[in-house]
């Protein structure tokens, strides 16, 4: 496994060879808050099949996602390595979005969340009504 270094916050260096999210020094809170995010969880959804969609056909398919929040998303998921940004060199531009090994495999794990939470919607929308 690759041992990565950073510069804490202030000045001290330190070096992991894996993630601490409890800690305010690890970049994993970063990635975690782009994976967890509403929108970031949706594009894994959206992206699952494995093919290539173009942002329109993502923005159609994520209901209610502003056209900033989802070229965000797909900025900071591309910039992590689970997006794959495809440029086509025709007139006009046309780009897809595909996930990466690393996004599959990631993918798999939220498609386990959502398909538990959808199982499990009339229980929990019942626990909501007594609180």
């Amino acid at each position: 496994m690759k041992k990565h270094e950073l510069n804490a916050p202030e000045g001290a260096e330190f070096s992991f060879d894996r993630g601490d999210v409890f800690s305010d020094k690890c970049p994993s809170r970063e990635i975690l808050r782009h994976v967890t995010g509403r929108w970031g969880m949706l594009v894994f959804f959206a992206l699952q099949d494995g093919e290539a969609k173009r942002f329109s056909e993502l923005r159609r398919t994520i209901k209610g996602v502003s056209e900033k929040m989802l070229a965000q998303t797909l900025q900071q998921l591309e910039g992590d390595g689970f997006v794959k940004r495809i440029v086509y060199p025709v007139v006009p531009p046309h780009v897809e979005y595909q996930l990466t090994p690393l996004g599959i495999e990631f993918g798999q794990r939220v498609m386990n969340l959502i398909g538990w939470l959808e199982d499990n919607l009339s229980t929990i929308l019942d626990q909501r009504q007594l609180a």
